[in-house]
């Protein structure tokens, strides 16, 4: 798979740019601020629907334009598909594919795959669960595009049943059933159901990413950092106490009922913490709660992990997606993001290998000494100049280079 050309419009501070590109590698070089990033993530949204900077969309529309646009022409196996989409700040985004509009945005994941290393992936390790959960979904939909539906039906379906949660518990403690808190334990039951049913999807499908991911994983740590400890993966559910804990181990095998025995553990649990969701308002159930828990040995990669470790263990769970997706049958786009100059020596060499096996690597960087010695790449500078508006950015092509750890 590969981007054969892509087109911004009033992207963050691009007021207008199209890019020709080709299989292999290609390098944005610019300072810090200049726009290149704003490359990677504009395809990136294409990919995915969300950047991976920021997470509401108002941010990608450049100041004073009524919405940004972002398009790419995506050839897979042979196969050539155009894609865009019009976002929108405050008013629903438009897509389009071969520029026919779809019922819905969301049609548009799975066109293009990419997998994308970036500085902010050190919070894979050291961040929030919250950070893991979107890194386990965004690559579940890339491989399952039908799987951004049932996202989207679960959190529909968990803001309802959170207002009925709240509705209830503000009757309560006000020491009187009222109307609104009478409607609201009864429409819970029904509420419960389906979100045990969209929720026991999601999590079904979390389980068997997470058994597919492990090895590429281990395999993709132990060669960047082969003296160190192995590197190990595990799901955390908030199910875990209706169910043993060998089911979430990522060795097992998913089997055929595994559906239905996690809908039915929802439910269980979902009847167990009623009176305390109630109390609290929320809802405290279901995969929103859950964690990818990262090892290093036997011990949490977080809080035990090195610097050095935490940068190889983020980079390893990126590389790892890249396998994964390739196994399914097409190489994703692999994206790398000014992180050369985060790398040492060996990780750098590691990455570089990966980059000249993909068939498409597109790269940022502030100057070519960030870069290693080996890349055979293409390159486009690019610059910002300052106008009434606000900073656009300008891109230049250059012959293709090889980089030597001079400027040319």
């Amino acid at each position: 798979m590969f981007v054969r050309k892509f087109s911004l419009r009033d992207f963050r501070s691009w007021d207008g740019v199209t890019v020709d590109l080709e299989p292999g590698c290609t390098v944005f070089v610019g300072r810090n601020g200049h726009g290149k990033t704003n490359l990677l993530e504009a395809l990136g949204y294409l990919s995915t629907l969300s950047s991976h900077r920021v997470s509401t969309d108002a941010p990608l529309v450049r100041a004073g334009a009524p919405q940004a646009y972002a398009g790419a022409l995506v050839v897979n196996h042979g196969r050539e598909l155009g894609i865009d989409i019009e976002i929108n700040d405050g008013k629903v985004n438009r897509a389009r594919i071969n520029q026919s509009p779809t019922r819905r945005p969301r049609e548009l994941v799975g066109i293009l795959q990419t997998v994308l290393f970036a500085p902010e992936d050190l919070s894979l390790v050291r961040g929030d669960p919250g950070e893991r959960r979107r890194f386990l979904d965004e690559l579940l939909t890339s491989r399952i595009p039908r799987m951004a539906a049932v996202r989207a039906d679960y959190d529909k379906v968990l803001r309802q049943r959170s207002a009925l949660l709240k509705t209830a518990g503000g009757a309560l403690r006000r020491g009187a059933r009222s109307n609104d808190g009478e409607n609201a334990l009864a429409t819970l039951d029904v509420w419960d159901g389906h979100l045990a049913m969209h929720g026991a999807q999601l999590l079904e499908a979390r389980l068997r990413l997470v058994h597919d991911l492990a090895p590429h994983l281990a395999a993709s740590y132990r060669s960047i950092a082969p003296e160190s400890r192995p590197a190990g993966v595990r799901y955390r559910s908030s199910l875990a106490s209706s169910l043993p804990p060998e089911f979430y181990d990522p060795a097992r095998e998913p089997e055929r009922d595994d559906l239905e025995l996690l809908e039915a553990s929802f439910l269980h649990e979902l009847s167990v913490m009623r009176s305390k969701e109630i109390e609290r308002g929320v809802c405290l159930v279901g995969p929103h709660r859950d964690d990818l828990e990262l090892y290093l040995g036997d011990h949490p990669a977080k809080g035990f992990a090195s610097h050095g470790e935490s940068w190889s263990f983020a980079l390893s769970l990126r590389l790892a997606a890249f396998f994964l997706l390739r196994a399914d049958g097409s190489d994703p786009v692999l994206m790398l993001d000014d992180v050369f100059a985060e790398l040492d020596r060996r990780r750098r060499t590691a990455l570089a290998s990966v980059a000249a096996e993909a068939e498409q690597v597109l790269i940022t960087a502030a100057v070519t000494e960030d870069l290693p010695d080996e890349l055979t790449a293409t390159r486009f500078t690019v610059e910002a100049h300052d106008t009434d508006g606000g900073r656009i950015s300008r891109l230049t092509r250059f012959d293709e280079v090889t980089t030597t750890g001079d400027d040319r």
